[in-house]
């Protein structure tokens, strides 16, 4: 086993969990965050919720779950590369789309519209939610009592006004201090994963093309090397084959650029961390080829008309679902009309968020089509 750097973090020096429990027996503190994670409700209902493509649309696009594995491993191989917590590292990654809504970013834009006068909307603080909350598996205490760095890593951002509602876990927003490296690591490894796959869906659904690609350098540089390796390569291997190295290019050049920011400011301890600026990242180059590759990206699928279609109905399912359940909350199923005692708009926004995209596409009907219950 690799000894972890002084600068990871560790079981031995974690500020813990807010209810303390007995040390695991066979595993470390943040596998058991992992398994948490991974049994947690939340994370199930990952496999229906959408990526770009809306789910039903077809069984081969990538989901939030699949998502989330593939960052996960990105995450986990460069954690250990550096010698880092790679249990905690993969914690991060695979909770950090746990608070995403049904129908992906179009979903989150229309929720976030409905809370405005509610203080809002926004994936990130819905994770940390549910892991601290929403998720009830334990009879002594709400959510998943994860440890402290874990949940620390979920929170990738945060405006000053809620760091200030969440105490000790947001004060580094406030005093411009940095997570750990574990999550540094799983914000850039979302970005790989995210872009290079949306390549393939992308392709599959014939909104993308192999010409169209090929005017962007970094898929065409990797392109041309996998034909000229392979001069008889059919047009699916190729397409896999390209992306392959496309992720394994962005993967060395993050591990180059980031070990030679820790060799320039020599940490020596997690709180040297905290107080650098952000030691994670790309050099120059690959920063400007993964700009005009997310430009690209925006302007061919992300504004294709097929894909705007199809988040434009998204936004309506959730919009028009928020506005029945506030116009008589008694809609609410039990377990959330309890919640909105408290707070109405806040429990509506914990039932949509926890939908799938085909749960929210049924619940519209029963409330809107008739003959439907």
């Amino acid at each position: 086993m690799t000894e972890f750097a002084t600068y990871a973090v560790s079981d031995e020096y974690s500020r813990g969990r807010e209810y303390p429990e007995p040390r695991p027996q066979a595993r470390s503190e943040f596998q058991r965050d992992r398994d948490r994670i991974i049994h947690s409700t939340a994370f199930r209902r990952l496999e229906y919720k959408t990526q770009v493509f809306v789910n039903h649309e077809g069984d081969l696009f990538r989901t939030r779950l699949t998502h989330s594995i593939e960052v996960a491993q990105i995450t986990r191989a460069v954690a250990r590369a550096l010698r880092l917590n790679d249990d905690l590292a993969e914690a991060i990654a695979l909770a950090h789309d746990l608070g995403h809504t049904p129908f992906g970013h179009a979903g989150q834009d229309a929720l976030n519209e409905c809370m405005g006068d509610y203080g809002g909307f926004e994936h990130n603080l819905q994770s940390l939610r549910i892991v601290d909350r929403l998720e009830e598996r334990y009879g002594a205490f709400d959510g998943l009592n994860l440890m402290y760095e874990t949940r620390e890593g979920i929170l990738k951002h945060c405006s000053p006004a809620k760091a200030r509602e969440l105490g000790d876990l947001g004060r580094r927003f406030l005093d411009n201090r940095r997570p750990s490296l574990e999550a540094q690591i799983c914000n850039l490894a979302d970005e790989i994963a995210y872009n290079n796959h949306d390549v393939d869906d992308g392709l599959r659904s014939g909104l993308l093309s192999i010409e169209q690609l090929e005017e962007v350098s970094l898929f065409a540089r990797h392109a041309d090397e996998a034909r000229r390796e392979f001069p008889s390569l059919g047009e699916r291997r190729l397409i896999h084959e390209t992306v392959r190295r496309m992720i394994g290019a962005q993967v060395s050049d993050l591990l180059a650029e980031t070990q030679r920011r820790i060799d320039a400011h020599a940490p020596a301890t997690l709180d040297d961390i905290h107080a650098a600026p952000v030691l994670v990242g790309f050099s120059e180059a690959m920063r400007e080829e993964n700009r005009l590759f997310k430009a690209f990206l925006r302007q061919q699928l992300y504004q294709h008309y097929l894909v705007l279609r199809m988040t434009n109905k998204a936004r309506r399912i959730i919009s028009d679902l928020f506005s029945a359940f506030m116009a008589d909350p008694r809609l609410l199923p039990p377990q959330y009309l309890a919640m909105a005692a408290q707070s109405t708009p806040r429990a509506i926004a914990d039932y949509i968020a926890g939908m799938t995209d085909r749960y929210a596409m049924r619940e519209h009907r029963r409330l809107f089509a008739v003959g439907e219950i």
